[in-house]
């Protein structure tokens, strides 16, 4: 099995460390609730993209941008959601920072797999950028390495942010509402972005 992992790692982190509605909610909660806390809730994002890896492998991700009706659906779904979220921040930024982020890990981390869930682009990236270093010979067990140094790239990814938050939350010291503010004018950002985007050419 030959799998070019020299240029598949620096390719796949940049996609990773990308700034998207998971990496600012990760952002957020670390500035909200620590380092620990937004870890704990991004392994649902993990989660979330284990069974978005293998439906990719086994070509379901073809479907969803093949299918108009479909891709539409989930984007929609998606959009509303963060924009959702994102009018929620902007009216915690008025008040207590402590009312944004789930007092519990568990629903950080249900949010967490939502978010990842609603945004197509996710499993489309799965289905265009693996398929490049797919060593056609042994599909099946290239895609399953592929897809473990992807969620380890995440895990550093998520980690990243995390501690950006933290250090971004003790800089802002008692600034917590405009930290709010920027956090829910992004989610909002990413709801609109999500709501034009539209299906990679086929």
């Amino acid at each position: 099995m030959t799998i070019d992992l020299l240029l598949f790692i620096p390719a796949c982190f940049a996609l990773n460390l990308a700034f998207g509605p998971n990496n600012l909610m990760t952002l957020t909660n670390a500035a909200q609730r620590g380092v620990g806390f937004a870890l704990r809730s991004g392994l649902g994002r993990l989660l979330a993209f284990v069974p978005m890896i293998a439906l990719a492998g086994l070509g379901l991700g073809l479907l969803l941008q093949a299918s108009a009706v479909l891709f539409t659906l989930v984007k929609l779904a998606g959009a509303a959601y963060l924009i959702y979220l994102g009018v929620k921040l902007l009216r915690a930024g008025r008040g207590s920072a402590a009312s944004v982020v789930p007092a519990s890990r568990g629903a950080a981390f249900r949010r967490e797999i939502v978010v990842a869930l609603s945004n197509p682009k996710a499993i489309l990236i799965f289905a265009a950028f693996f398929p490049q270093f797919v060593d056609p010979q042994h599909y099946a067990q290239s895609y399953v390495t592929l897809g473990l140094v992807f969620l380890a790239l995440e895990a550093c990814a998520i980690l990243v942010y995390a501690c950006a938050g933290h250090f971004a939350a003790r800089a802002a010291g008692r600034h917590m509402p405009a930290i709010n503010r920027i956090s829910g004018g992004g989610m909002i950002v990413f709801g609109l972005a999500l709501l034009f985007t539209r299906r990679a050419a086929g």
